[in-house]
Order: C-alpha cells, then structure tokens, then sequence
C-alpha cells in the first residue's frame, strides 16, 4: 500500500531526504521552485559525482494565472500558432525576472546566502541541471529517485508539492509514494519524453547568473556601483521628466530669450 504525505501526520520531506541519502541520481518535475527551497536538499546532491549518471535533473513547467486560463479557455479566438523562438525567448526572460522576485522577498540570511551559492556550484558542476518546459503548462509535481538497488532501483513520489518549502513540509498538499516499478519505469518515460521535447529549454545558465548578480554572490559589490544604483534611482522622476514632458519649442525659445 502507498503512503500518504499530507505534511499534517506524515511530511513529504523527510522521505523524500531518506530516499535522497540512498540514490545516486534523481528526475525532479514541478511546477514551481523556490531557489531558497532547494537547500532543504542540497546536502545529497552536494554527494553526487555530476554527470549524466549522477546528478538531479530538474524540469520546471510554465504555469499561468488563472484568469489567464479562463481567458484562454473562454476565448473565441483560439491561438493555433504553438511555440515558436520568439516566444521561447520572451518566456525565458519572464522566468529569469520570476526567479529574481524571488530573491527580492524576506531579509537575506547566511543560510539562503550559503544554499545560493551551493547550488550555483552545483549547477556549474553538472550536478543540477534545470529545463523549462515551455510547450503548454505543466502543473505536474514529480519526484523519481534512482538507485542501486536490484530490487527497486527507482521509487517516486508523486501529488501536489512544489519544490517549495511549503510544498515539502507544509499544510496543504497530498502526495503518494510509487514503489511499484512498472509504474515508476512508465513514469521516468513520462519524464523523459518531456525533458526530450523540442520546447523543453536549459535554463541552467540564466540561473547561475542570476544568482552571481544577487546578493548571495561571492565576490563584493564595489560600493561605487551601489553608489551609482542610488544614485540612478533618486533621479528616476527627473529622468522621466526629460524624457516624457517637454515645453513647446516656442515657449523654451522666449523663455530662454529672457
């Protein structure tokens, strides 16, 4: 019989951490993750060697609002055009400013700071390596974990929780464990079919970046530069004004005159 973790009587995490300490590699798919969320389990991918055998790879799925949906659902005119380049690459910026949100809310702490910075090794080592799935919207939540185990080489778990602190401990959500292993090898081609996708797109890059431009980064901001950034936005309203407001060219001429 599976288990059921509701994070009232059993919580996801510590499962999905026992299950962690004895794999050697891991298919993660969500619809949401929380670059905070992921030191809740970084110590275990921090283990693995990197690679194609040995590392997490993590799909995340484009989701929408859902008035956005609705919008969708009820419009008369329906789109037929699909993905195309130009909006993989608008998506990919949306999501790279999403990911910098994320880093804006709450008071930065050594642990967020030390979490940031593992995980941006990790990723650089090929230990993590993260997709966008842009083809529809994916709300599906996925956690398949491989080891080396003759009998079950492959457990998941399977519900509701994003890799998100909430997700993983908090109220809320219901997820089951799969032990079955015909179930899990039709699941990991599940999962396979959408990391292979043509509009299935590494985002590992972007994420590096993005974390090397926060605050987690290693090496120090030169104070010249916060310096200019205040600078730049005390004089936001000026700026607007020259830009947006200007007086008739023969008002500034007799102005000028006197």
């Amino acid at each position: 019989m599976p288990r059921i973790f509701d994070n009232i009587d059993q919580s996801l995490l510590p499962a999905l951490r026992q299950t962690l300490a004895l794999s050697n590699r891991a298919d993660f798919c969500v619809g949401y993750f929380n670059l905070r969320g992921w030191k809740a389990i970084d110590e275990f991918i921090e283990k693995w060697a990197g690679g194609p055998d040995q590392c997490c790879r993590l799909l995340v799925g484009m989701q929408r609002l859902p008035q956005e949906d609705l919008y969708s659902a009820l419009s008369l005119l329906k789109s037929e055009a699909g993905m195309d380049n130009q909006a993989v690459n608008r998506l990919k910026k949306k999501l790279a400013e999403d990911f910098r949100q994320q880093l804006m809310f709450g008071a930065p702490t050594n642990e967020d700071e030390i979490g940031l910075r593992r995980l941006a090794s990790q990723i650089r080592a090929n230990k993590v390596i993260v997709k966008l799935f842009l083809r529809h919207p994916l709300h599906a939540k996925l956690y398949l974990l491989f080891r080396p185990d003759p009998i079950s080489p492959t457990i998941g778990y399977l519900g509701s929780s994003n890799l998100t602190f909430a997700g993983l401990s908090q109220q809320g959500e219901l997820n089951i464990d799969v032990l079955d292993q015909d179930a899990c090898n039709k699941l990991s081609h599940w999962f396979e079919d959408r990391w292979t996708d043509r509009w299935c797109i590494d985002i590992s890059k972007e994420l590096i970046e993005i974390i090397e431009e926060s605050w987690a980064r290693e090496s120090m901001v030169p104070p010249y530069h916060i310096y200019l950034k205040i600078a730049y936005h005390l004089s936001q309203e000026a700026r607007t004004g020259l830009t947006e407001f200007r007086i008739p060219a023969d008002f500034g001429s007799k102005l000028a005159a006197r």
